[in-house]
């Protein structure tokens, strides 16, 4: 089966950004710097501590970065979000309010004409993320 992962791309601040996203969504939490690469050799030695790879790996969520910015820079734009689909209200409630602390809650969570709980908000790091709960049950 084909899979798509989330890949982010940091300037410097990969790993205080993936760090943060393991605070607030749990999971397994590898980095590989330039230091530990091949790459090291043919890197001047400011840049052996970034992070080359990183993975995030929780269940079936996987979300990959990278402190290695091209040549033209890195530009932030509103072109790709990080979907969350949450499996219950409190996984969705504590997601959205950890990752957006520091950030901008652009859309607070509500329930949707479908039914669902769904909200997006841009975190610290400029990523924006959608979250979405199908199974939500309205506590009365």
């Amino acid at each position: 089966m084909t899979s798509v992962y989330a890949y982010l791309t940091f300037n410097g601040n990969c790993r205080e950004a993936m760090t943060f996203y393991q605070q607030c969504l749990g999971g397994e939490l590898h980095f590989q710097t330039i230091a530990e690469s091949p790459l090291a050799e043919k890197m001047p030695s400011q840049m052996k501590k970034h992070i080359l790879h990183a993975t995030l790996t929780q269940e079936t969520l996987t979300i990959m970065a990278s402190d290695m910015v091209s040549d033209q820079g890195l530009i932030r734009g509103n072109t790709i979000s990080l979907m969350l689909n949450c499996s219950n209200e409190d996984q969705i409630k504590a997601y959205y309010n950890c990752l957006s602390a520091g950030g901008e809650a652009t859309h607070p969570l509500e329930l949707t004409f479908g039914g669902a709980l769904f909200g997006d908000l841009t975190d610290k790091f400029g990523n924006n993320w959608l979250l979405h709960c199908n199974q939500f049950k309205s506590k009365k």
